[in-house]
């Protein structure tokens, strides 16, 4: 059985480097250009995606019209307050200096959503598309595969962001470990 954790192609709030879970972005010009270039040859029934727009995008750009069903688990961590804007924007903000220091997979931005809740569940998902023993793609959020992989192999030993594939890039993952998808 193979899972294959894909991460979304590019969009303007990725461009602009500022934080974006719960936001129903599309894919940006350039996202769409770039992954216009990336040809997998995944043989594959089963297609996840987390429901937002440019998830959605990136499955069709990726495989075509093909049929999916959306598992909103696989969503992105709500960053409530602080969605759609960048550190510049947040710097000189007492709840983003708070958010940002300490147990940061415990801390909860302001109307939004811890780390530690967010990688809770996905792994309930994760784990039930696992038990079904049927090969997947699953087209996700950086965020989001992030937290499976850390979770999956803390063997490997590597800070969560480690982990965070580049934009249509991921991770194949088999019973007896995991490659990077180039």
């Amino acid at each position: 059985m193979t899972v294959y954790l894909i991460r979304h192609g590019m969009t303007e709030a990725n461009e602009k480097h500022l934080y974006c879970g719960s936001t129903d972005l599309p894919l940006s010009e350039s996202g769409k250009a770039a992954l216009s270039q990336l040809r997998y040859d995944i043989l594959c029934e089963n297609f996840v995606t987390s429901g937002m727009r440019r998830t959605e995008e990136t499955l069709k750009q990726l495989f075509g019209e093909v049929s999916f069903r959306i598992d909103n688990r696989f969503r992105e961590v709500d960053f409530g307050d602080f969605e759609m804007k960048s550190y510049e924007m947040l710097k000189d903000n007492a709840a983003y200096q708070l958010w940002i220091t300490g147990e940061n997979e415990k801390n909860v931005p302001p109307n939004g959503e811890s780390g530690e809740a967010m990688t809770k569940r996905v792994l309930d998902a994760f784990r039930e598309i696992w038990s079904a023993g049927e090969d997947t793609v699953i087209v996700t959020h950086g965020g989001v595969i992030a937290a499976v992989m850390q979770s999956l192999f803390p063997e490997e030993g590597k800070h969560r962001y480690a982990w965070q594939p580049k934009p249509g890039r991921g991770y194949k993952i088999t019973e007896s470990g995991y490659e990077a998808i180039p």
